[in-house]
């Protein structure tokens, strides 16, 4: 069976020659330019099997396009996954929002959200990775001519079709790959691809939690409970141990 590795490489290649129009006006590709790094983190952290695959949607402009790793926000991905390696620029980059890897000042709330969570629960990244996973689901990055992020679900329907094509058919070989009992989507949107990838393929709880992003409200005001929440309806059971899983399926 392929390595996580090697489906990245095949996501990438299946994605680099897709095109993209206005409003998009950049495409940031960190499965290229930040390439030793989300390999290191394959191939350190996504070997086994995982009880929970976690799935974000796509990069943001300070975590992911930065290091190459899912909500990669750089501090923690140096100092706590213990990953650090070069990251070149993207060929075409946005004045605006430069690629600087681990040199970037800016710290992105989602990743330092996510990552500081399981820092806390787990304590260390092996204890965390012993059964989950986290992937993107989406590895571009959209840009529009001010900057602005542009998401996955708001590209043109044609772009979508081909876009999702390509991430089905990686996000499907990875689940093949990793086994898990239970995909958790980081939003509805990963939440709905993977429904989507997993149709008619019984015995695999899929459900949704909430998105660590600060432009949503519920996340600010606590986004590590309410995650813990979630999980918990998905028969995702945490104990007050910090760095224990029990993890219990259920019909839903």
């Amino acid at each position: 069976m392929a390595s996580l590795s090697t489906i990245a490489r095949d996501l990438r290649r299946d994605t680099a020659s897709l095109a993209f129009a206005p409003p998009v006006t950049h495409v940031y590709h960190p499965l290229v330019y930040a390439w030793p790094v989300h390999r290191a983190y394959l191939e350190r952290y996504g070997t086994g099997h995982k009880e929970v695959l976690l799935v974000g949607m796509n990069p943001g402009p300070f975590g992911m396009a930065q290091t190459g790793v899912p909500f990669g926000e750089v501090g923690m991905v140096r100092d706590w996954l213990g990953i650090e390696a070069l990251v070149r620029r993207p060929a075409h980059e946005h004045p605006r929002r430069p690629v600087l890897g681990f040199a970037c000042p800016r710290s992105e709330v989602s990743g330092r959200r996510f990552w500081g969570w399981a820092r806390e629960r787990f304590d260390t990244p092996e204890h965390f990775f012993r059964r989950f996973f986290v992937w993107n689901y989406c590895p571009l990055l959209f840009l529009e001519a001010s900057g602005r992020n542009r998401t996955p679900d708001k590209l043109a329907a044609g772009e979508k079709r081909a876009l999702f094509a390509a991430c089905d058919r990686a996000l499907w070989r990875c689940i093949k790959q990793l086994q898990p009992q239970v995909v958790v989507g980081l939003g509805q949107f990963a939440a709905s691809r993977a429904r989507e990838v997993l149709a008619g393929h019984d015995g695999i709880v899929v459900g949704a939690i909430l998105h660590p992003s600060p432009a949503n409200p519920k996340a600010n005001a606590g986004w590590a409970r309410e995650a813990e929440r979630g999980l918990a309806a998905l028969g995702v059971h945490l104990s007050h141990r910090r760095g224990s899983l029990m993890t219990a399926i259920h019909s839903i």
